[in-house]
């Protein structure tokens, strides 16, 4: 079984794996913020890992960089596309730790993407999860090692608040939502009124299918953008830089069977290895940092 760490502030109760750098569980007081899993079990719907160096699907598994056609492995089968990047099921190396009772904690992991089939890159990434009494804040780290540019992009997917989300209140305060074919690949990008998806005043799911991403996302006036959501036992609020992830994907996890829903801050929408939007270019040595924070409300 792969090792799991411990954190502890305040309240605040966190466990990280070394398996997927995932995030397995995050509570407060007795009040779990995310769904969690067995530490010697299946991660259950990408449950708390980390989605890099792409985040959602890539159309048919295939994309075209620099004027090469590479081809992954389409490992959502039944829609044929690549979802969720290299680095969900495969096991990260703690390299520090500091764990203090009821003091700031931290765990950072690493990882390295060498170049494999349709991903002939080495990306060096590392994590650092760090908790307070107010939060855990996840800051993701990649760098491009390679002699050449390498397409990049990334973000989390935590299941917030465990439970029936349709009694769920959900904020979510962006403009515009990208619409999706049958196999959830980008369709267009509307104005969120008008739409079922509309949530920029916070509203009750109730029976709302949502699998989108949205953006447009309208910031607080420190520059963060804030996803809430609000069940009966209290809520919880995702935060982030709107302009390093300037994407969410929200998934409410309809016909999965699934408890909670999963709020994905993202550096580019659906497909970007192909429309090219939003799409990180990291050349030689070049890094880029992300960081997103989980809190109760």
């Amino acid at each position: 079984m792969s090792r799991q760490f411990t954190l502890r502030s305040g309240t605040m109760h966190a466990e990280i794996s070394e398996r997927a750098a995932a995030l397995r569980v995050l509570r407060h007081g007795e009040r779990d913020l995310v769904t969690s899993w067995q530490a010697d079990g299946p991660i259950p719907y990408y449950s708390g890992t980390l989605l890099a160096p792409w985040p959602n699907r890539i159309a048919d598994a295939s994309y075209v960089f620099e004027g090469e056609t590479h081809r992954l492995v389409a490992n959502e089968e039944d829609r044929g596309t690549a979802i969720h990047g290299l680095v969900a099921e495969v096991d990260w190396e703690a390299v520090e730790w500091l764990a203090v009772e009821d003091e700031h904690g931290f765990v950072r992991l690493a990882y390295t993407i060498t170049p494999s089939p349709g991903y002939p890159f080495t990306i060096a990434l590392q994590v650092l999860y760090s908790l307070a009494p107010d939060g855990l804040t996840t800051t993701l780290t990649a760098e491009n090692l390679g002699d050449g540019p390498a397409p990049y992009g990334c973000g989390p997917h935590p299941w917030l608040l465990p439970g029936d989300v349709e009694g769920y209140e959900l904020h979510v305060p962006a403009t515009k939502v990208l619409l999706v074919d049958d196999r959830l690949l980008p369709r267009s990008l509307e104005d969120v009124s008008g739409t079922p998806y509309d949530f920029t005043t916070g509203r009750t799911v109730g029976d709302t299918a949502v699998d989108h991403a949205f953006t447009g996302i309208v910031p607080d006036a420190d520059g963060l953008a804030r996803v809430r959501v609000s069940g009966p036992d209290g809520g919880v609020e995702m935060r982030w830089d709107a302009a390093t992830l300037p994407w969410v994907q929200v998934c409410t996890g309809t016909g999965l069977g699934h408890s909670g829903l999963a709020v994905e801050p993202m550096t580019c929408p659906p497909d970007a290895f192909n429309s090219g939007t939003d799409l990180v270019v990291l050349q030689p040595g070049d890094k880029i940092e992300t960081s997103w924070t989980i809190s109760p409300i």
